[in-house]
């Protein structure tokens, strides 16, 4: 799956993991992408999108 949103274009972030010794290691913050079909700008699309501009469209809805 793309990991990056079709209307917002979050992607992922960078970042470390921290153990209880404070040892750094680096990972991977992934945002929540979801396949959907969607009204976009009229018109229905299957697309990749985060699970904020999600909730944002079934507002407008």
């Amino acid at each position: 799956m793309a990991q990056r949103c079709d209307i917002c274009g979050k992607g992922p972030l960078y970042g470390h993991a921290r153990s209880h010794a404070m040892n750094a290691v680096n990972r991977r913050f992934m945002p929540n992408i979801n396949k959907r079909t969607v009204t976009y700008q009229g018109k229905k699309q299957k697309m990749n999108v985060c699970a904020k501009c999600l909730r944002t469209l079934n507002k407008q809805d």
